[in-house]
């Protein structure tokens, strides 16, 4: 499928990229390196412009615009830094979520203030035995009157600690593994959780920082019924697995986003270092690295673009956005440590920009579904035809 962008995406692309070199590529060196949260004033300078509900419909608060659209604005904030682009994909996909499956209450009361940046969004979904398997979850949410009663443990859960609505995907039956799950909004002060039923325990990581990973720990939380996403148990895993598609081809914007940032500044030093009495850029070695990185970066952009264009035509994308994803986050990896190889020595520095592009690429091929989970999707897809 050929893609071609509007005047209204390339002007879209042009004012995201003078807003993040602006206002986000200065703040990402000290978010890496002390490990801090995504000041507010940041938050309130994306909410402004609409980068939270670029996908949604106006009627919403949204700007109405397209899975394309959501997909410009992701790259362009990732070049600057990859927590800032992808802190927007949380409200652009529970949203969207709820759009498609939330009841009428359900949707006036979310889906405006997750399009406008007036409250922010985690998703809860993986546990410390039920990652790649998501249909293994065990968090139980056990019916009590007008109420849900929730035990269990919830693992890598970003942002959950700025989030003030947490969708959480919980077990309510045992009668059938896909169909016995549910979710769950549940509602929280930002920046805190409610002890004792809801706690949190922060989970450092080697990069992708700006936003916080937690464990959570639900102890006996009451979530209203009327939160029970669509109203309807046993509805999750078919809601998860729609989600998955927009998810997944905004991740792969994400990972090209950073690509592009370590090939921009691999190109830079191939020009500026000399050895030997030349730039090493004009060496051979580092030559073909950088003909390379460009390459699969456009080649990622593609499949990127084409699962976009598929989602936005209203189509099953399940193919093309696992594809996408495959393809960019092990295209990134590589890009991101052929960066830091050009760049030797300085490189390994931890302050080296291309070395914290190295660390937050690691997360690339595990996050929203491993490469090899990618591969089995493509794999079923394409046998069954």
């Amino acid at each position: 499928m050929s893609v071609t962008l509007s005047p209204e995406h390339l002007a879209l692309r042009e004012a995201t990229r003078e807003f993040a070199e602006k206002e986000v590529a200065p703040l990402a060196s000290t978010l890496d390196s002390e490990d801090a949260h995504i000041p507010d004033a940041l938050y309130e300078k994306m909410a402004e412009i609409g980068y939270f509900g670029v996908n949604l419909p106006e009627r919403f608060g949204g700007l109405g615009m397209d899975v394309t659209a959501l997909g410009i604005v992701t790259e362009q904030l990732c070049r600057a830094n990859l927590s800032v682009g992808s802190l927007i994909q949380r409200n652009a996909v529970t949203a969207d979520l709820l759009v498609r499956h939330g009841t009428p209450e359900q949707q006036e009361r979310y889906v405006e203030r997750l399009a406008t940046g007036a409250i922010q969004a985690a998703s809860a979904g993986t546990e410390p035995e039920a990652g790649s398997d998501a249909a293994n979850i065990t968090t139980r949410a056990r019916r009590d009157g007008d109420s849900y009663v929730v035990h269990g443990t919830k693992q890598w859960c970003t942002n959950a600690d700025i989030a003030e609505a947490l969708f959480v995907y919980v077990r309510t039956s045992d009668e059938s593994k896909h169909g016995g799950l549910s979710l769950l909004v549940v509602d929280k002060p930002r920046g805190e959780f409610l002890p004792p039923k809801l706690t949190g325990t922060h989970l450092a990581t080697v990069g992708y920082r700006g936003m916080w990973s937690y464990q959570l720990y639900f102890d006996g939380l009451e979530v209203p019924a009327e939160n029970l996403v669509g109203g309807q148990e046993g509805a999750a895993f078919k809601q998860l697995m729609g989600g998955y598609e927009i998810a997944r081809a905004g991740f792969a914007f994400r990972c090209i986003g950073l690509a592009q940032a370590a090939y921009e500044e691999a190109l830079i030093y191939s020009k500026q270092r000399v050895q030997f009495g030349q730039p090493i850029g004009r060496f051979q070695a580092v030559r073909f690295k950088l003909a390379d990185m460009r390459t699969q970066i456009e080649a990622a952009r593609a499949l990127a673009y084409n699962a976009a264009a598929k989602l936005d035509a209203g189509e099953r994308a399940d193919l093309e956005a696992g594809m996408s994803k495959l393809f960019a986050a092990e295209m990134a990896h590589k890009v991101c440590w052929d960066a830091l190889y050009i760049h030797g020595g300085a490189g390994f520095a931890l302050d080296s920009p291309v070395n914290r592009y190295w660390r937050d690429s690691g997360l690339l091929p595990i996050g929203e579904g491993t490469s090899d989970i990618q591969r089995e999707i493509i794999a079923r897809r394409i046998t069954e035809q």
